[in-house]
């Protein structure tokens, strides 16, 4: 099985006050850095293409891949004006052999090799697999002034994260259809959904953040700080 792993790194880091994200310091190296080790050492990727903002590729080169020794088949891909875009134009630069492509955010540095493997193995069983968490909170549904709703059942609610992954032949046939039809979305799973396929989820883990804000980064430090 041909398995490629596509990272996403091409954020403009608006919530950051235009600090690209990827490239903020985490414990001594940068986020991106830290994501990458991980899938460069999960035993079932055979390739990884990072995916950054035009004009970032040297940078991603001198500043992670080189520096860190990140060299699992990998190759840089300038992104687009959306993370959909960014996405599809790495798909495009698969090799055409690829079997399951795995998804994951540049910045969400904890992921583990166990959610990679079981993502892997449910995306070759059904198609499409996508690590989330239950909700804790409870979530309410508001009208256009402000007012709730309704109280949405929390025990049928899911925070999605990633790796999200999928066959290859599956989500390229959801990107397609995407663009075919001007559907925009800000994961993956939602385009295979709009294509009438069902998507499985996988237990991820609560410390599986994404950092967006200052207030995410401080917590990632705390999050590794209870590892050492």
């Amino acid at each position: 099985m041909q398995v490629s792993a596509i990272i996403p790194a091409a954020g403009s880091g608006a919530r950051m006050g235009g600090i690209k994200k990827p490239y903020m310091d985490l414990a001594g190296k940068p986020i991106l850095a830290h994501t990458l080790t991980i899938f460069q050492q999960c035993p079932l990727v055979n390739s990884i293409v990072v995916v950054t903002a035009k004009d970032d590729e040297a940078r991603c080169v001198q500043d992670v891949v080189t520096a860190y020794g990140i060299d699992k088949s990998l190759s840089i891909v300038a992104g687009g004006d959306t993370r959909q875009e960014s996405v599809f134009n790495a798909l495009r630069e698969l090799s055409s052999n690829t079997d399951v492509v795995v998804i994951h955010d540049a910045v969400r540095p904890f992921v583990t090799e166990e959610m990679i493997l079981q993502s892997i193995d449910n995306a070759n069983q059904y198609g499409s697999a996508i690590v989330a968490v239950p909700v804790k909170d409870t979530i309410k549904e508001s009208d256009d002034d402000g007012f709730v709703m309704k109280t949405l059942d929390r025990c049928r609610l899911w925070a999605i994260q990633t790796p999200q992954t999928f066959k290859y032949n599956l989500i390229m046939k959801a990107h397609l259809y995407a663009r075919d039809n001007s559907i925009q979305a800000t994961d993956d799973a939602f385009l295979i959904e709009q294509i009438g396929h069902k998507v499985k989820l996988i237990m991820g883990s609560y410390e599986n953040i994404k950092i967006t804000t200052p207030d995410d980064l401080v917590i990632a430090k705390a999050i590794l700080e209870s590892k050492l």
